[in-house]
């Protein structure tokens, strides 16, 4: 599957949001965020232009899918499984990308970025109920113990990305022992608990793919 090999940064700077894509460059001075750096292929003195309801639709699209690191077709099939679940769209949605398991790996602090799980994913380092599973995509359930695999707990990477555990925990509908490097989904999260994407406006993206 193609995916975008370019400057993460400069996807921060297109939506000028900051989208955590590298992990602790993106808390540091080095973030163009934090630096208050234009939009890529902005001329820094120019006047904003009014964007359009469909231009605002169409930015908190391109952040969420973004910051979860998918390409259109893989997201649009994600928006169409959310559209036939019962519920509310939106919050569908969020719930379906949080049990990602990439994320899971991401939110469990075995990587500090979605990028970088991704990466343990494919490269076979992770466990869901003790067999392997190296698919990004895959989709965990509530009650699924998600580990890295015993080979694979003196990674460096993991380690020193499970410092952030001492620091700030986990979300609400996951467990984690750090130790034994083994979480589990507690419950599918509810779009209320997901307060560090609070700022996403789904609904307008629900409307986007509604035209």
């Amino acid at each position: 599957m193609a995916r975008y090999t370019g400057p993460v940064c400069r996807l921060c700077r297109a939506e000028q949001k900051k989208l955590v894509l590298k992990g602790e460059r993106c808390k540091s001075d080095k973030c163009p965020i934090n630096k208050k750096r234009p939009a890529p292929g902005k001329d820094p003195k120019a006047r904003p232009g009014k964007r359009s309801d469909f231009g605002s639709q169409l930015r908190e699209k391109q952040k969420l899918k973004r910051i979860y690191g998918m390409q259109e077709k893989q997201f649009h099939l994600f928006f169409e499984r959310a559209l036939r679940m019962p519920g509310i769209t939106g919050e569908n949605l969020f719930v379906l990308l949080e049990r990602r398991l990439d994320n899971v790996v991401y939110r469990l602090r075995f990587a500090v970025s979605r990028s970088q799980a991704r990466q343990i994913v494919l490269h076979g380092h992770v466990l869901v109920n003790g067999k392997r599973v190296n698919v990004p995509s895959y989709l965990v359930k509530p009650e699924d113990a998600v580990e890295i695999k015993e080979r694979s707990k003196n990674l460096v990477v993991v380690k020193d990305a499970l410092k952030e555990f001492g620091k700030s925990g986990v979300m609400p509908w996951l467990q984690l022992d750090p130790d034994g490097m083994k979480g589990k989904l507690l419950a599918a999260p509810r779009r209320s608990d997901i307060t560090d994407l609070a700022d996403i406006k789904e609904q307008m993206i629900v409307e986007y793919y509604s035209k």
